[in-house]
């Protein structure tokens, strides 16, 4: 049997995504999708001789149309699973209807709670006293989707946000690969 290749789609500086990368994962990654070219995210790839596609957005003539390039480089691959790891764009009908419940996320907020953009510091200007992290189908809405799992991180009174993030993120960094290893076995 040939081993399972996936994409994972990043925007920034990819720490999910090594984070994937040191799991070993039960797959191949054979293609990084960057919509921001010479995001750090991208060097982490290249160091792991992980294929590169970067795009700009601007450089087409609409979300269909580099959507439908992003889903030629994937069939190219043979691609069989999309994992977003700070990937900062809504998913369009051209990606979901070529990988519809084979498009996860992480985010960093216990969803429904907090989507969308700096979920940590809305969540830390709220005054909640929990957050935490979500692993999430991909749907045509922002963070939306069907929940896979929760991971909670409490937030105690002498956090700042540099600290709960520290937290959140060594959350992010076990639960995702966690999941990714159940979604695919």
């Amino acid at each position: 049997m040939s081993e399972l290749k996936v994409a994972v789609f990043a925007s920034g500086s990819g720490s999910n995504f090594q984070a994937m990368l040191d799991a070993a994962l039960p797959c191949r990654i054979e293609l990084l999708v960057c919509d921001k070219p010479g995001a750090k995210v991208v060097e982490r790839a290249k160091k792991k001789d992980v294929p590169v596609w970067e795009f700009s957005p601007q450089a087409f003539p609409s979300k269909e149309a580099y959507e439908q390039a992003i889903v030629e480089q994937l069939q190219e691959r043979k691609v069989e699973w999309i994992f977003l790891a700070g990937y900062m764009r809504l998913v369009g009908p051209v990606l979901l209807g070529a990988y519809a419940n084979r498009m996860i996320n992480i985010h960093p907020s216990l969803l429904p709670k907090f989507p969308g953009l700096d979920a940590i510091g809305q969540a830390f200007r709220a005054g909640e006293r929990e957050t935490g992290v979500t692993v999430h189908y991909i749907d045509e809405g922002m963070d939306t989707g069907p929940i896979i799992a929760q991971e909670s991180v409490d937030i105690y009174p002498n956090d700042t946000m540099e600290t709960l993030e520290t937290r959140i993120h060594q959350v992010e960094h076990m639960l995702y690969p966690q999941v990714i290893r159940k979604l695919i076995k």
